[in-house]
């Protein structure tokens, strides 16, 4: 997210099978949504069933089990960092189970942690086993839930270590190019780096189910990275080779999974004039992004895009705020119909509580604005995947909240308008009776 600078300020199955909205323990229950699961509190030596459905592209939609899938979802970045001690974990089973109360289907969270507290990666090519678990206990959680995970790779900004640590970590070996945070893009050293850590995470078997990731369909999609920017080449060209580099990489090792960059999506130097008009003002001149140039890599699935009015239109009042919403998301929206023939999913979305004259009532309605035009676009077929809205917290979770934080349980508009928006969309997956019965706790 384009907000956060510190660590501590950082987003399925169909619905066809489920019969009501279940709560687990911390120990864990069977989900009957998610056939053959057999939860552990400790290491299995024998593979857990993997066989649940993936969900794949057809053209511009996302489709689960022949019908298509519609996102309602939300970012919750924290999930491994809070599941690697004993004392936080249940933080991660009250998220689970408020989003699951809501209706809501995917979370976006990091996958990675790079040379920081609770690292993943302690130094290149080395893995601290104690978090890998976390993350696996995170992966299993989400499935008993029945929840699929998108899952960002790397960070463009230090949070987590990002980009800034793997060229620290080349540097201080004596094999990094430059000290620029750009290198990260171009040295093949720290690209090689990059590599190491993407096939140590996608062949990782799940301690607890015994299922590599690269073969559990609990999780939708991986992404590239967190907002990724390269402001020493605004030409775009030194970005886009490496979202082919890697994402070709990816695709080498798991052809099952969706795959997206990660992009806010700024238009850069090769979009038309009139896409060029709708970038919020100078945000997009010096970053490298070329949001249909990056998107449109065959590698990639699907397109991903972000939004935040408060940090790109300073003095908005919030109607201006509001039609930006409209020319952004539906701009978007068109490109994944019109150019990308690919579905596009707004993968970060928020409005903050810090601007002046802030009300609850203006985050309703930025929500509303939001999910009615994803909707629309779900309604007639198109490109529109759903939106994820950043963030959502559980209860005393002070250190990890940013502008954008929203915990549920506090905001009972919020809960009806995220209710609201998974009974639309299980309505249209499933039809209005059907999505009612499917979703009676929800729905009612």
């Amino acid at each position: 997210m384009a907000a956060c600078n510190s660590m501590f300020v950082y987003h399925i199955l169909g619905l066809a099978s489920l019969g009501a909205v279940f709560y687990f323990s911390l120990l864990g229950e069977v989900d009957l949504r998610f056939p053959g699961l057999v939860p552990s509190s400790g290491s299995s030596s024998q593979p857990q069933d993997a066989s649940l459905p993936f969900v794949e592209r057809r053209g511009v939609q996302l489709f689960l089990e022949g019908r298509p899938f519609y996102i309602n979802g939300w970012n919750s970045y924290w999930l491994m960092d809070q599941s690697v001690e004993p004392s936080s974990r249940h933080r991660v089973t009250r998220m689970f189970r408020s989003a699951v109360g809501m209706g809501l289907t995917v979370c976006r969270t990091w996958a990675f942690n790079d040379g920081d507290y609770n690292a993943l990666q302690v130094t290149p090519g080395h893995f601290d086993e104690r978090v890998f678990e976390a993350l696996d206990r995170v992966v299993v959680e989400a499935r008993q839930h029945g929840v699929r995970l998108i899952l960002s790779l790397a960070n463009n900004l230090e949070a987590f270590g990002g980009k800034t640590q793997y060229v620290k970590w080349a540097w201080d070996e004596g094999v990094g190019l430059t000290s620029s945070n750009d290198s990260f893009f171009f040295d093949p050293a720290i690209r090689d780096y990059f590599k190491v850590y993407l096939k140590a995470l996608l062949t990782r078997t799940n301690h607890l189910t015994g299922v590599q990731y690269k073969d559990d369909p609990t999780i939708l999609a991986w992404e590239l990275m967190n907002e990724p920017r390269c402001i020493t080449d605004p030409s775009g060209n030194t970005l886009q080779r490496w979202i082919e580099e890697m994402a070709a990489y990816v695709k080498s090792i798991d052809r099952r999974h969706l795959l997206t960059v990660g992009t806010e999506g700024f238009y850069g130097p090769t979009s038309a004039p009139d896409k060029l008009s709708v970038n919020p003002g100078h945000w997009f001149n010096n970053y490298g992004l070329d949001f249909i140039r990056n998107s449109k890599i065959s590698d990639i699935d699907f397109a991903s895009v972000h939004l935040y009015p408060d940090n790109w239109l300073h003095s908005a009042n919030l109607e201006e705020k509001l039609k930006f919403v409209t020319q952004w998301v539906s701009s978007h929206f068109e490109d994944g119909d019109k150019e990308l023939h690919k579905p596009v999913l707004l993968a970060e979305f928020g409005l903050s509580h810090l601007v002046k004259g802030f009300d609850q009532s203006h985050r309703d309605a930025f929500y509303k604005a939001v999910y009615d035009i994803a909707h629309e676009s779900a309604k007639k077929g198109r490109a529109g995947a759903g939106a994820m809205v950043w963030q959502l917290a559980a209860e005393g979770m002070e250190e990890y909240m940013d502008a954008f934080a929203i915990v549920p349980s506090e905001r009972p508009s919020m809960q009806r308008l995220l209710r609201e928006q998974s009974c639309r969309l299980a309505a249209l997956r499933y039809g209005e009776a059907e999505a009612r019965r499917t979703l009676r706790t929800v729905c009612a």
